[in-house]
């Protein structure tokens, strides 16, 4: 009789439990990712797919991938829709989450008016927003679809690398992205957003002085915490913020 089986070690009662609820968890996220993918071939519409979740999308820590905590994406996306008019057209540069956030905002509240959303973002798993996604990578800020340029009075960005090289090509796509490049306290300016570490403040103001971003107060937070200060830039103040 062969008892090589009776010699495998065997893992304790409750690690098979941990296991069986972590693989289940991922079968859920699998599954709701597929629908998602389903809903974005049939030309879904962003204002009825649900209450979304970034859970569905597990963060690369090697691509430099941290998401926001809900209530950080919600407080940035409710300020990309202060005052938002019919032509408003906002665009989230790395920062899906407040992608995310402003789909679950306008899927709520029928009475704000409907801006058209674009996310530039490197990770193709997004691709799951159908016509909202364009393919970005700020190693080449310039490669994008020359319908873009001009297009959005609204913008928010979030560097991938803490470094001078990433926030300046991140800047060019912004300038390529912008309607105006004029202050938000001017008829038709720019309202503009970039949360990035506490040490790129000089590099940030520097590339946008001319917009009239400034340091403010509001200190964005990451669901599974961040190591490095992070901070918010913008050119205006508002409600959740004030300049320092």
């Amino acid at each position: 009789m062969d008892d090589d089986d009776d010699d495998m070690p065997s893992l304790p009662a409750d690690t098979l439990s941990l296991l069986d609820d972590f693989a289940a968890e991922k079968n859920a996220r699998a599954k709701r990712f597929e629908e998602l993918k389903l809903q974005a071939e049939s030309n879904f519409d962003a204002t009825n797919g649900g209450t979304l979740s970034m859970d569905l999308f597990g963060e690369d820590w090697n691509a430099s991938q941290f998401w926001y905590t809900d209530e950080t994406a919600r407080t940035l996306a409710k300020q990309l829709l202060q005052d938002v008019t019919a032509s408003s057209c906002i665009a989230v540069v790395s920062a899906p989450s407040v992608y995310i956030a402003l789909r679950n905002i306008l899927s709520e509240d029928d009475s704000i008016l409907k801006p058209r959303l674009c996310l530039l973002e490197y990770d193709k798993r997004f691709e799951v927003f159908g016509d909202d996604f364009v393919l970005y990578d700020f190693l080449n800020p310039l490669r994008l679809p020359a319908k873009l340029k001009g297009t959005f009075d609204r913008i928010i960005c979030d560097p991938p690398f803490l470094s001078e090289d990433c926030q300046t090509k991140t800047a060019l796509t912004v300038r390529f992205l912008a309607r105006s490049w004029s202050s938000v306290r001017e008829p038709d300016g720019l309202r503009l957003i970039s949360c990035t570490g506490e040490r790129m403040e000089a590099v940030i103001v520097k590339l946008y002085a001319k917009v009239g971003v400034k340091t403010t107060t509001f200190e964005p937070a990451h669901s599974k915490g961040l190591s490095n200060e992070f901070w918010c830039y913008a050119n205006f103040e508002c409600g959740d913020w004030e300049w320092r």
